[in-house]
């Protein structure tokens, strides 16, 4: 008995014995495989903050850097907020696709420093909640303004970024005073185009075939970017840009006043100065626009008319070099075929002459533009892209007429037409919005002639989109210079060329990638 029972009590602690070694086993190897995942790679988060002309919009985005890549390998882009689900934060916002916005822009804030933390304060909010707690203390997080903060002085956007600096540093994010700045327009170009190329797989070491060319419309801004053969060329425009182990040469241009609603702007501008009427100190000015519908009535602010207005700028006091024109009053008359043709002269930039004489010269084989044929004419060159994406405004233009994504100039200038025939009747009914007063009838044929007229590119392959793509997805690449969190880790990109000079603080980054 003594000896069976023994032997039972022996057989226990051995299965006991089993048993136990066999949780330590398996504890043992799940924590070497959760060692091995972490070791594998890991994840980042960057946010970028886009203070455009006509709001501040917010996007965060999500990084993975598998082991196995080197260091001249790009990152892995696992999600990108907001996403299509996001609703604006802003009622009756102008966004036309998914983004997270405040409004008006940050430029309208000079002096208000309540304006800035209001427009500012909901995104960071916002941003916080995608980005794990743990995680706030190492995401960077970068602040830049577009054409909004560019056309004020300089002593007036360097106020309203250090009142970005005094909302910014009450957050958890990391931030630097230098990522707190006014991109130069190069800079928003070549972010875009990088955004872009990485977004549609061309950027990279496996990347074949040419990369893309950006068209990317603001509010306020035309911004053009294509790759070219020619890298020993002269040209201040001219990026030379190695991404991973591939070397490319990018021409970057930024139009300013080219944007959506300083182009409407100076429509506004040239109307007057050809129609009679109106201008006293306190008289209002009324301006008939050939592109608003019949019974379309409203008090207009002008931004651009400054300078180009003279029927009643003596009468006006000039603060800065932009100026607001709250006596001016707009009245529909619509015509298609005038609408056409201003669209066009703003397009080209022409002057009150040349438009007023209804010339019809063709601008892809005269060069013929005001602001610089050598800026507006530029495509007619040699270049690799053959294909160009049309984003931002030309997104949303686009959008409305209901087309294929790739572009048929005819189909635009049909659809616009259709399009203006059945709103027009209506226009006494229209959405209060006044920058968009302009969108349906005007923005169609401005930007089909934008395209045809002058950029030149009417018989290239222009897709228009993808709808969420912005250039802060680039920031968010070449910004960063220390993105992942250990002391062995490179840079993203790997920048080595000449330099891009920023907008107000001089800080500067290298034009590589």
């Amino acid at each position: 008995m003594g000896s069976s029972h023994y032997k039972l009590i022996l057989k226990i602690c051995g299965v006991c014995l089993v048993i136990l070694l066999l949780l330590l086993g398996v504890y043992f190897a799940s924590n070497n495989a959760g060692k091995a995942v972490v070791k594998s790679g890991f994840y980042h988060y960057t946010v970028v903050v886009d203070c455009g002309s006509t709001g501040t919009r917010v996007n965060v985005y999500k990084w993975w850097k598998p082991a196995s890549l080197s260091n001249w390998d790009l990152p892995i882009l696992v999600h990108s907020y907001p996403d299509n689900s996001t609703q604006s934060l802003s009622r009756g916002s102008s966004c036309k696709y998914h983004c997270v916005q405040t409004e008006p822009g940050l430029d309208k804030f000079v002096g208000n420093s309540t304006g800035v933390r209001l427009s500012l304060e909901p995104l960071i909010l916002w941003a916080e909640q995608w980005v794990p707690r743990e995680r706030h203390g190492d995401t960077p997080i970068f602040v830049l303004a577009t054409a909004g903060l560019r056309r004020v002085l300089i002593e007036d956007a360097r106020r309203v970024l250090d009142d970005v600096e005094d909302v910014v540093k009450e957050h958890s994010f990391v931030s630097k005073k230098s990522w707190i700045r006014v991109l130069s327009g190069k800079e928003e170009a070549y972010y875009g185009w990088v955004a872009l190329n990485y977004k549609m797989g061309s950027l990279g070491n496996s990347s074949i075939g040419p990369t893309l060319g950006l068209l990317d419309l603001g509010g306020s801004s035309l911004q053009v970017v294509m790759e070219v053969h020619d890298g020993g060329r002269n040209d201040a425009n001219l990026i030379r840009s190695k991404i991973g182990l591939v070397e490319h040469y990018i021409l970057a241009f930024s139009l300013s006043s080219f944007g959506l609603n300083e182009a409407f702007d100076r429509t506004v501008a040239m109307l007057s100065q050809v129609q009679p009427g109106g201008g006293g100190n306190n008289e209002r000015y009324e301006v008939r626009h050939p592109c608003l519908g019949f019974g379309f009535q409203r008090n207009y602010s002008c931004y651009v008319c400054d300078g180009i207005n003279a029927p009643y700028q003596r009468n006006l006091s000039i603060q800065t070099h932009k100026s607001e024109f709250t006596n001016t009053h707009l009245v529909g008359d619509p015509d298609w075929e005038i609408c056409k043709g201003i669209a066009r002269a703003a397009a080209l930039n022409l002057s009150i002459l040349d438009w007023s004489q209804s010339t019809d010269l063709n601008n892809c084989k005269t060069g013929l533009s005001s602001y610089g044929s050598d800026t507006l004419n530029f495509i007619a060159g040699t270049y690799l892209s053959r294909r160009f994406h049309a984003l931002s405004g030309f997104f949303a233009v686009y959008n409305m007429l209901d087309l294929a994504p790739i572009a048929n100039l005819t189909k635009i200038w049909e659809k616009g037409q259709q399009m203006c025939s059945k709103s027009w009747p209506d226009s006494s009914n229209a959405s209060g919005n006044q920058n968009n007063i302009g969108k349906y009838c005007f923005r169609v044929p401005y930007m089909a002639s934008l395209i045809e007229d002058a950029l030149c590119l009417g018989d290239k392959e222009i897709v228009f989109g993808p709808g969420d793509l912005s250039w802060t997805l680039g920031a968010s690449l070449v910004e960063v210079e220390k993105p992942w969190p250990s002391s062995t880790e490179t840079t993203i990109l790997s920048l080595k060329s000449n330099r891009i000079v920023s907008g107000i603080y001089g800080s500067r980054m290298t034009a590589e990638c």
